[in-house]
């Protein structure tokens, strides 16, 4: 692998490029999304038999009161989709008072199928991170259900305690993410499935971002 670099002026705003032929990625391993704060990113958690979006979620879609939930049990794939009020099956995912704030939404039944499903610990908090889809003109929220931050809860005294800190599933715990081929062979599948992906800009950060 040859390095040579630029002999050019740097101007301040500008970095030194070195041109590099052939560069090789193998063993190279793309970082997991999980592993890095996201504030502005969409979530949906699992906790204390309610499910709740971030408020990155609710930003995106103001106007929207009710969503659909829907679950994919065979591919372990979960979708929140902004649908009408009047919309069978819908269900409010916003407060009433404070309609800029996610709604926790109690759901026994289905709290207790999905942690079936997944074989989930019921003492357990889940945080999935999520992207935002669109496909043959609808938007909705996608969610892996296999990729799940897991913050784990203890008993004491009676009551039940979960850690801050979040833990992964134990195939993840001597990897980064997935190799550079197996990370390019996912995005090309993506693409093949007529997804399109979109990144959510929240306000404040966008302002805070102008600012500088």
């Amino acid at each position: 692998m040859e390095m040579q670099s630029e002999n050019k002026p740097v101007s301040n705003n500008q970095m030194e490029i070195i041109d590099v032929e052939n560069f090789d990625y193998e063993g190279f391993q793309i970082v997991r999304g999980e592993f890095f704060g996201h504030v502005f990113e969409p979530c949906i958690v699992f906790n204390n038999k309610k499910v709740y979006v971030n408020t990155a979620c609710v930003r995106q879609f103001p106007d929207t009161d009710y969503v659909h939930i829907g679950v994919n049990a065979e591919k372990k794939l979960l979708i929140v989709k902004p649908v009408d009020e009047s919309t069978k099956d819908s269900v409010r995912w916003i407060r009433e008072k404070n309609r800029s704030k996610p709604k926790q939404i109690s759901c026994l039944i289905f709290y207790a199928k999905v942690f079936t499903l997944m074989e989930w610990d019921f003492n357990n908090r889940y945080r999935l991170l999520g992207k935002l889809i669109r496909s043959k003109g609808e938007m909705f929220f996608l969610f892996d259900l296999k990729t799940p931050e897991i913050f784990i809860g203890k008993t004491v005294d009676g009551k039940t305690k979960v850690s801050r800190t979040a833990s992964y599933p134990d195939d993840w715990k001597n990897h980064f993410g997935l190799s550079v081929k197996e990370h390019q062979a996912n995005l090309q599948v993506n693409i093949y499935n007529g997804y399109a992906f979109f990144a959510i800009e929240d306000k404040n950060k966008k302002e805070a971002g102008e600012q500088k």
